[in-house]
């Protein structure tokens, strides 16, 4: 297994994209330009990860994706057009109701389609133990960990059964701890259920444990510097992590995150 520093700046190699960047730039109203020239795919059932420092356009490209904006040059292209339910968003912060229950939490997005509670039950309780929350339907927020409200946002992004998951740094205000249980936890899920995920976060050694691919940006303007395969077998587990590999990936993405912070 190579790690060859000439694929830190290979074009993506994706043959038939679910959704492609086709330079796409980003200019806010202030006349920032959060985005430019994002050219690259991302494959059906991919696990992808979003690197780089604060301000490099990570959150602003996954919105774009997730159509909560339009870019302001190039186009997003999908192989098939996706409709509202296809795509699941998980946020930084959990955004839960404080004043419903855990089920009445996951189940908003089918609410919103019109499905009655009852009869969404059977969805409500499946996306629940998808996330090891099966015993706490009734509980309400305030009752649950930080980690645990977290669990709760993702099975609420997952009740609709999408076909493709964003995440907008979903860990990064949890303890190491919790935060590297939830890893294990997101990526069995991924491993039994392939829903293409865009993963966007700060951490090198969370990317190279979850990743199937890392997109490495450098800010202002945003754009992709380095786009990095991770070919290590997937389930992975606290083994991979003490693995020669693992830390062989870890220092190829350190390095293209070091020249991506120089740029």
């Amino acid at each position: 297994m190579t790690v060859a520093s000439d694929l830190l700046e290979r074009p993506s190699q994706v043959s038939s994209p679910l959704v492609r960047f086709e330079g796409v730039g980003k200019t806010f109203r202030n006349g920032t330009k959060a985005l430019v020239g994002l050219d690259v795919g991302i494959g059906a059932g991919e696990f992808v990860s979003l690197l780089g420092p604060s301000g490099c356009g990570k959150s602003t490209a996954l919105r774009l994706l997730a159509g909560l904006g339009r870019p302001s040059s190039g186009r997003i292209a999908w192989s098939e057009p996706p409709d509202r339910h296809d795509i699941g968003f998980v946020f930084q912060e959990p955004t839960l109701m404080p004043w419903a229950s855990v089920a009445r939490n996951v189940h908003l997005p089918l609410k919103l389609q019109g499905l009655r509670y009852r009869a969404s039950m059977p969805r409500v309780e499946e996306a629940l133990e998808m996330v090891g929350l099966e015993g706490f339907a009734a509980s309400y927020p305030r009752e649950l960990s930080g980690g645990m409200k977290m669990r709760v946002s993702i099975a609420r992004a997952l009740v609709t059964q999408p076909r493709i998951l964003l995440m907008d740094e979903p860990f990064a205000a949890l303890d190491e701890i919790t935060r590297s249980r939830l890893n294990g936890d997101l990526l069995h899920l991924w491993t039994e259920r392939r829903f293409t995920t865009v993963f966007v976060t700060h951490s090198v050694y969370e990317s190279v444990f979850l990743s199937s691919r890392i997109l490495v940006m450098a800010a202002r303007p945003g754009r992709i510097v380095a786009d990095l395969p991770v070919d290590a077998p997937f389930p992975r587990d606290e083994a991979f992590r003490m693995s020669e590999s693992y830390n062989r990936h870890c220092r190829a993405v350190s390095a293209a995150l070091r020249r991506a912070m120089e740029q």
